[in-house]
């Protein structure tokens, strides 16, 4: 890697505007009062590819910000006139999404931790190494593209709960396009799916782009009513109809007059409320337990199961004509494993949720962390990989990257699951070994420093294994020290 000031050199050479002709960076605004190191700045930054703006106080920064959308905003804190933290303040008036690397000395960490509780994304100490700005500057850049990205996908499925739904990968673009098209019928849809992969939320986003979705959207976990008050839940009953009767009840059905009704785990339901179900299906009208008049019902249903309804009617366990009623426009969801590339999106956007719902900093997720995740089979999909990303959260608080967690509890219970995983597997050593350095690489936010020295080993040892682990295609390229 050049110096810093040949480096500039070399941009200038090729650039002496210090920006880049193609436009096609990120867009970087370099705040710094020393001339020498904001000349060296610009040119480094250009000849790496970014459209950089330089200034040299806070007053001229907000003038900038006020007329110009950053990517990246790379901000000294010790400025004259105008302090970096009040830049930072008055920022996001009109930089909706930029990220803000700081530059501050070694003796002004205070300052740093509160431009962090300001909302900067990271901190880099003078004087910094080109690699290490580099690096910061990449992080921040990706953060920017991720946040991106998860707001495209919330706007190409919808608003409202909607909004939960996300992924670009053609099998989760299939289940988008098949809610456009059954939303507007009256069509009954059968969502198929494993527990955890969100058939609530594609049951919901079916109601929300109807022409129901004014009207109720009622759900129905089938599996936790006992059988005898199943049938009282869902078609109501009449007072005195069985003991502990006291007043008639309208039944769910009757609540979701006008809108959806969605019965989830529809498998577990009894062959005689399967009858019933039948008959509500073929006729539009209910008889409450008890009584002897039929109520019309105007309802749309949406069913789901983790089981196949196929083989159960197959085997004589749900009825075949309950079946074919049922199944009449199929949604399929596929596990999180078959659409890995969605875990990154997934993980940025539970990320950012749960730390403004916890009032918590979100720390970023490191590009290596996020292959260990794309890597992981997550038998529990998408409600899986959300309660380890909130759990994470609570127990990192102030971390400087978001480790990957997949048990519960402390690091010595995820130490133990992975032991009893390793048993049941039968890894290898090397495999364990492997297993071991990368969690302890996440829980030292990928200082491999720190890591070297928790795992009892030099470091040029620890790099060692991880170039080998690169070569394998255990791990990103991108993988590297982060300190």
């Amino acid at each position: 890697m050049q110096p810093l000031d040949e480096r500039a050199d070399a941009a200038r050479e090729s650039d002496p505007a210090g920006t880049r002709s193609d436009g096609a960076g990120p867009r970087v605004l370099v705040v710094e009062d020393e001339e020498v190191l904001r000349e060296l700045l610009l040119g480094t930054l250009s000849g790496e590819g970014y459209r950089v703006t330089a200034v040299s106080s806070g007053e001229e920064a907000l003038r900038t910000l006020s007329s110009t959308l950053f990517d990246i905003v790379l901000l000294d804190l010790n400025l004259p006139g105008m302090h970096g933290l009040n830049v930072l303040s008055a920022a996001p008036a009109t930089q909706t999404d930029a990220q803000f690397v700081i530059m501050t000395a070694f003796g002004s960490v205070d300052s740093a931790v509160e431009a962090m509780k300001l909302g900067a994304y990271d901190y880099i100490h003078k004087p910094f190494r080109t690699e290490e700005l580099l690096l910061t500057l990449r992080r921040a850049y990706e953060e920017t593209e991720l946040r991106r990205e998860v707001a495209q996908l919330r706007s190409r499925v919808g608003s409202g709960v909607r909004d939960q739904i996300i992924g670009k990968t053609a099998v989760m673009q299939r289940v988008f396009d098949l809610i456009e098209r059954v939303a507007p019928t009256r069509a009954t849809v059968l969502i198929q799916g494993e527990t955890g992969t969100g058939k609530e939320l594609v049951a919901r986003a079916v109601h929300e782009a109807s022409d129901r979705s004014r009207k109720p959207f009622v759900p129905v976990n089938c599996s936790a009513i006992p059988e005898t008050l199943l049938e009282s839940e869902l078609f109501g009953h009449i007072r005195g109809a069985f003991t502990g009767a006291v007043q008639s009840r309208r039944g769910l059905f009757e609540t979701a007059q006008g809108g959806t009704l969605f019965l989830d785990e529809i498998s577990t339901i009894t062959p005689s409320i399967q009858v019933k179900l039948l008959r509500v299906l073929q006729e539009r009208r209910i008889t409450p337990v008890g009584g002897s008049e039929s109520i019309p019902v105007d309802f749309r249903l949406v069913a789901a199961t983790n089981e196949s309804l196929t083989t159960l009617a197959e085997r004589g366990d749900f009825r075949e004509d309950l079946y074919y009623r049922l199944n009449v426009f199929p949604i399929e969801i596929p596990p999180l494993r078959q659409r890995r590339e969605d875990i990154p999106l997934l993980a940025n956007a539970f990320r950012l949720r749960f730390a403004e719902e916890n009032g918590l900093e979100p720390p970023p997720i490191l590009p290596e962390t996020l292959s260990r995740m794309m890597a992981y089979d997550w038998p529990g999909n998408v409600r899986e990989l959300e309660n380890s990303i909130e759990r994470a959260l609570i127990l990192h608080q102030g971390a400087r990257s978001l480790p990957f967690e997949t048990t519960p509890g402390a690091n010595t219970g995820s130490q133990r699951a992975t032991l009893d995983r390793a048993s049941e597997e039968e890894w290898s050593l090397e495999r364990l070994e492997r297993e071991h350095i990368l969690r302890v690489l996440d829980a030292q936010g990928w200082h491999q420093g720190n890591a070297a020295e928790v795992l009892g080993i030099n470091r040029r040892t620890l790099y060692r294994k991880l170039k080998k682990y690169r070569e394998e295609g255990l791990l990103p390229d991108s993988a590297s020290d982060s300190g």
